[in-house]
């Protein structure tokens, strides 16, 4: 298969999975970023900082559950984006071989048969 369909099949992929999927998937992206030692000591504050903020119950703004979501929300992104882009770039590649991977093990949706069926009393009766 060319680069070009590889690259519109992995879009397509990405906008199918949902928000949930797409949660997890960066949730998954920022724990790996944590752990991988080419990222500054100082950056990996931005996403456990959020955190804290999240479990402490101070609270800056008088929206309450609106402020909580958006620092946790704005912790995540701006670790990922000031990240170096070549160490997001790999472990977002290595995250799709682990989904493709387990989507292979498990099935996927060309193992799915479309057929209609009738049940045994159905036939009996019509003969």
């Amino acid at each position: 298969m060319s680069d070009k369909n590889e690259s519109s099949l992995e879009e397509a992929r990405e906008i199918n999975e949902g928000f949930f999927g797409g949660l997890y998937n960066s949730l998954r992206l920022i724990g790996r970023l944590l752990r991988d030692h080419r990222v500054s000591f100082w950056l990996k504050f931005l996403p456990i900082g959020a955190l804290i903020y999240l479990v402490f119950p101070m609270d800056f703004l008088p929206i309450v559950p609106l402020d909580d979501a958006l620092v946790v929300f704005l912790g995540g992104y701006l670790f990922i984006e000031l990240c170096p882009q070549e160490v997001v770039q790999e472990h977002k590649e290595g995250l799709s071989r682990v989904s493709q991977k387990h989507t292979y093990q498990n099935g996927s949706s060309d193992d799915i048969i479309d057929a209609n069926f009738k049940e045994i009393s159905e036939i009996e009766d019509q003969e």
